[in-house]
């Protein structure tokens, strides 16, 4: 079996780069690694991604969002994450169950534990052995998403970053909160300042049987 390692964090705080440069080192140790994310990871869930990122679709309501989440999950799982896990690779996946939790939980207010039945029904059994959370301010987070959505104007993905300072405010607040609830499983990340030094505090994180699996 494999290691499944899930990054989280607010919009902005890196883990798209981080994730590269983690998949880097470990393949530079022998370790073979799949990147993926969520949601998206493969074909059907990737056409469910741009549904839920698209601006235009401002008329979601909490309810839809949750369930499209939920279902882009349920496939990503079957078709890349099971599949890799039991080949014996390291998995390295963009966002999880945690932000589901964190964004339709805390940040819509819809109820913990209908999401958290939702997340285990999808999720086949498959938990992360390790996630790393990725803390930063949010007016730096959202600062840096909102600038990259600038600048990548031919790419639809900023329905969230619209959303007001105080929404972004309770995600990172519920990041946290779960990090002290699951202490064992989450290994919180500074993630200010040089991208680098980042990367270092994420590799001494690292298990060492990650690095020689």
């Amino acid at each position: 079996m494999g290691f499944f390692i899930t990054f989280e964090g607010i919009e902005g705080c890196g883990k798209t780069t981080q994730i590269s440069r983690l998949a880097n080192h470990l393949r530079q140790q022998g370790v073979e690694v799949v990147e993926t994310r969520e949601p998206g990871g493969c074909a059907i869930a990737d056409k469910i991604r741009a549904i839920l990122l698209d601006a235009e679709n401002s008329a979601m309501v909490p309810e839809t969002e949750l369930l499209l989440y939920a279902s882009a999950r349920a496939q990503h799982i079957a078709e890349v994450v099971k599949p890799a896990l039991s080949a014996g690779k390291t998995v390295l996946c963009d966002r999880f169950c945690d932000a589901t939790v964190a964004y339709q939980g805390y940040g819509r207010a819809l109820d913990i534990a209908t999401i958290e039945q939702l997340n285990h029904y999808a999720c086949q059994g498959v938990t992360p052995h390790l996630t790393l959370l990725l803390d930063l301010p949010v007016e730096i987070g959202l600062g840096r998403a909102r600038q990259r959505n600038a600048d990548n104007s031919d790419i639809n993905e900023d329905r969230f970053e619209q959303e007001s300072l105080e929404f972004h405010q309770r995600i990172r607040h519920a990041y946290l909160q779960l990090a002290d609830q699951y202490p064992q499983r989450i290994t919180t990340i500074d993630a200010s300042g040089d991208s680098s030094a980042v990367a270092k505090r994420i590799i001494d994180a690292i298990p060492p049987l990650v690095n020689h699996r």
